[in-house]
């Protein structure tokens, strides 16, 4: 009989899409994706693909978290912007990674849920706001790195404002639809396009700094 779907087979997926970061893939295998989807989803957890959840958004595909997360090059001592918490499994990865999450989402109930999910894996060090992402979290800049879960053409200004000089920041970048994930680094002269990483599908960032909407 065939083992049941488990973390491990996500590991084997970030694997394949060329994620080396042994701390990246250990953040996986250590946290459970059925954790974080909607009840009626679970089948679908250790599938490397997204999921629908409320309000026409989808969890991002876990190799493509992966990734993003990858391309921040984290080390464990960062204090970490996530835009887009979804229901916190991006979220949970990077709490294991960094030293601390502000995460913000736009939608109250996402935002809820992802507290719950979060508390009953018993992932610590994360602030979760609700509110404008396109705006950032400036009371709690500046960042050392910088997560962006939704598409728009170029990087909103305030969130270049408040990564710190040698930050890193990762985007998809593009209309919503099929976008470059573009890992930035800010410098003296402001933000530097450092590496594509991949190419996307993403739902828009909206806001005042987004799309209208």
């Amino acid at each position: 009989m065939a083992a049941p779907p488990a973390p491990e087979d996500l590991v084997r997926a970030c694997r394949a899409a060329g994620i080396t970061d042994r701390r990246v893939l250990a953040a996986v295998r250590a946290t459970p994706r059925a954790g974080f989807v909607p009840t009626g989803h679970v089948a679908l957890a250790y599938r490397d693909e997204p999921v629908p959840i409320a309000h026409g958004q989808v969890t991002t595909q876990p190799s493509l978290s992966a990734r993003m997360i990858e391309g921040l090059g984290l080390r464990g001592t960062e204090h970490v912007l996530e835009v887009g918490t979804g229901l916190g499994f991006q979220t949970a990865l990077l709490a294991r990674l960094a030293a601390d999450v502000v995460s913000i989402e736009m939608w109250p109930d996402l935002s809820e849920q992802a507290r719950r999910n979060l508390d009953r894996e018993r992932i610590a060090h994360v602030e979760l706001r609700v509110g404008d992402g396109s705006c950032g979290v400036p009371d709690r800049a500046p960042y050392d790195a910088v997560v962006v879960s939704a598409a728009f053409p170029h990087v909103p200004p305030p969130l270049v404002e408040q990564l710190r000089s040698g930050g890193r920041l990762v985007q998809p970048i593009g209309p919503g639809g099929e976008e470059e994930v573009v890992a930035f680094e800010r410098t003296g002269t402001g933000l530097t396009r450092r590496q594509v990483l991949t190419w996307a599908r993403f739902v828009r960032l909206h806001g005042r700094h987004g799309f209208p909407p």
